[in-house]
């Protein structure tokens, strides 16, 4: 429960808002057409928004960013090849 509790109230981004009030507004237009099929759509949306998941899953379509190494990049190594 912790867990599930953590993934609503974290790592909330730009995309993600948007992705919730694209699910908010297509869930309000569906119901009263009863059009299930976009509303399919919305819950959709809601489920990527409130889990933080993306299409691929759970970060499928995140690229690691690598920090730089502890390492100094004007220290250089080299090796002698005779």
């Amino acid at each position: 429960m912790n867990m599930i509790k953590q993934r609503l109230l974290t790592n909330w981004h730009f995309m993600r808002v948007i992705r919730l009030i694209l699910s908010v507004w297509i869930l309000v237009m569906a119901v009263p057409a009863h059009d299930w099929l976009m509303g399919s759509f919305g819950a959709f949306f809601l489920y990527t928004a409130l889990t933080g998941v993306g299409c691929c899953g759970p970060a499928g379509c995140y690229v690691q960013q690598n920090k730089a190494s502890a390492k100094n990049i004007n220290d250089v190594e080299y090796e002698e090849v005779k």
